[in-house]
């Protein structure tokens, strides 16, 4: 049984989301709290796995109790903020896994700022991944042997994620550091949660991590996101490759199919790289890049927080090779190189 602590200050916040959750049988709300300091206590005593956490609460927020929480409670469960989709609730909820928290998902939609079905649709798959990997240690996973040595130079690193993509991206880009060549990522993310992610990346890691401009020249050496709501593209032109982007109301967004697609389209070598997420996007593009003899990546399965976009490119037969994210750091950082021009 899946046990799920509820935090929020609103009594009919808790209510639907206690709904949504006990529609799986084996998911049990096994105590509800109204602020932050109810929520470290409970979470002492009923030792939940998985804790739903509102932000902004009167008294002790949910920031403050993550910290708490984080500190007090061992093993500590996995706590998921869910937050109103907003400048300032993104840079906290950005914040909130920077202290511990491990997911998100959002109250909002594109269609209003309270929308049930968009959570419900999010909040079940997320509590059930993270609590099935809460106290289950990641196997060692042996050394793989490396891709063979691309035939001509990288000039570009694509790389797509979604769920437990942005702690997966702190390690990743931790491992591999500075490249002499543009970092693209596509990570699933809604309006706002990109440039906090940035700010974040940034922050953990020392490298020049940024939220992609419109028409921007991308520079060796600098990594960039694309911002949450939109599609990106890559183009070339003669000032090197800038970044095409495109509105969306879909709720996967940005799309990796898009960005290593046109990767694949426009790049003389490009290197596309594929971390934890459900569902199969990017899949199509690492199919494309694989024909064209471009070098694919992607994170070990047994490693991921959810194993759905890895495992659809390694049935698809286009992954050159399936590391742990510190070889695949490793191995990009050794075969992209770190010279920047």
């Amino acid at each position: 049984m899946i046990r799920v602590l509820v935090v929020d200050d609103v009594a009919f916040m808790r209510i639907a989301i206690r709904r949504m959750i006990e529609q799986d049988k084996d998911m049990k709300v096994v105590g509800e709290a109204r602020n932050g300091a109810e929520a470290i206590k409970l979470a002492r005593e009923l030792t939940p796995d998985v804790v739903t956490m509102d932000i902004e609460m009167p008294g002790m927020n949910g920031l403050d109790a993550t910290t708490g929480i984080m500190e007090s409670v061992s093993p500590p469960p996995a706590i998921v903020m869910v937050s109103a989709t907003t400048q300032a609730g993104a840079a906290d909820t950005v914040e909130a896994l920077r202290r511990g928290a491990v997911d998100f998902v959002s109250k909002s939609s594109v269609f209003t700022n309270t929308d049930l079905a968009h959570i419900e649709n999010e909040l079940r798959p997320i509590v059930r991944a993270w609590a099935t990997r809460r106290g289950t240690p990641v196997p060692t996973i042996a050394r793989q042997p490396p891709p063979p040595a691309p035939l001509r130079p990288f000039d570009l690193v694509v790389i797509g994620a979604s769920t437990g993509g942005p702690q997966a991206l702190g390690k990743l880009l931790l491992a591999t550091g500075k490249v002499g060549v543009p970092v693209v990522i596509a990570q699933h993310m809604p309006r706002f949660f990109t440039a906090s992610l940035a700010l974040m990346l940034a922050k953990d890691t020392g490298l020049d991590v940024r939220e992609a401009v419109p028409h921007e020249a991308l520079l060796p050496g600098s990594v960039y996101i694309i911002a949450g709501g939109q599609h990106g593209s890559m183009v070339r032109g003669v000032a090197g490759f800038r970044i095409r982007f495109e509105a969306t109301t879909d709720g996967g967004s940005p799309s990796i199919d898009r960005l290593l697609l046109s990767a694949a389209a426009c790049a003389a070598s490009p290197l596309g790289v594929l971390l934890t997420g459900m569902g199969r996007d990017g899949c199509d593009g690492a199919v494309e890049l694989h024909r064209r003899g471009a070098s694919v990546l992607v994170q070990s399965p047994i490693e991921c927080v959810v194993a759905g976009i890895p495992a659809a490119v390694i049935e698809a037969g286009a992954a050159d090779a399936v590391l742990p994210l510190a070889d695949l750091g490793a191995w990009i950082k050794s075969a992209v190189g770190g010279g920047v021009p």
